[in-house]
């Protein structure tokens, strides 16, 4: 549950969609809930913006299926990352709307609960076809959140003329993940010719100097390019996430 989720409860009670008894029940929701396997922190939507994120990868199709339930049943949007589709079957046998991104690896429930947050675009781009997954998790990480989203895929430094000319794209993004392997230069070169924030996600595609992005990861936090931030390899969530965050601010901002 979230402040958002919050004012529409009360403002549903007062209207009469909801009964006071529906509205209690929903804000009697403990702070954090512990089951055998798991602690579940029902405020984290109240203190950081958005309900807790199910990161599905090592945990059990019943674990992950019943966490995603007892989200769901306070009211809350329920997100899940690194999902395989056993975890999904699990997840939409109890929440029947559920939707899988088999690209991004994610599960997404509840989604009639996002709401609009920011007033500009988040802008993914990738240097190759083979970083889409990565910005997949992104891109569906930002529009749960609430967000507009946009991308440009494949248009790495070895062709730079194909990002040369997205200026005017890149410019009236309000945030711009780049997701890139192999040596991660596109996060300079996209830092170099823009005003706004710039997310660099350097992932595991590359051969064997690559050593799984930590060649793209080193490239990308020595950037040239003032402006550039990176978050860590294939973490395509955790640059949703922070570009969602970037967004609100700068449309509350404006």
């Amino acid at each position: 549950m979230d402040s958002l989720l919050l004012t529409r409860l009360l403002s549903d009670l007062r209207s009469g969609k909801r009964s006071v008894r529906e509205v209690a029940r929903l804000l009697a929701a403990p702070p954090a809930e512990s089951l055998k396997f798991a602690t579940i922190d029902h405020h984290r939507g109240i203190r950081q913006g958005f309900p807790e994120v199910i990161f599905c990868e090592g945990k059990t199709a019943s674990q992950v299926s019943e966490i995603a339930m007892r989200i769901a049943r306070t009211g809350s949007i329920v997100f899940g990352t690194r999902a395989s589709r056993v975890h999904f079957a699990a997840v939409k046998r109890k929440l029947r709307k559920a939707r899988y991104n088999p690209v991004a690896r994610t599960i997404a429930a509840n989604e009639q609960l996002v709401t609009p947050r920011g007033t500009g675009t988040i802008l993914v781009v990738t240097a190759g076809t083979s970083d889409i997954p990565v910005a997949e998790e992104a891109l569906e990480t930002a529009r749960i959140m609430g967000n507009r989203t946009d991308s440009l895929f494949d248009v790495g430094v070895a062709g730079i003329h194909r990002i040369l000319g997205q200026s005017d794209k890149l410019r009236s993004a309000s945030v711009i993940i780049v997701v890139a392997g192999m040596e991660g230069a596109l996060a300079s070169v996209v830092g170099g010719l823009v005003d706004i924030p710039v997310i660099a996600v350097p992932t595991s595609v590359g051969y064997g100097a690559n050593f799984q992005g930590i060649s793209a990861l080193l490239g990308m936090l020595n950037s040239c390019a003032a402006g550039v931030t990176v978050v860590n390899i294939d973490n395509g969530f955790g640059a949703g996430f922070a570009a969602s965050l970037i967004n609100r601010k700068r449309s509350e901002g404006a």
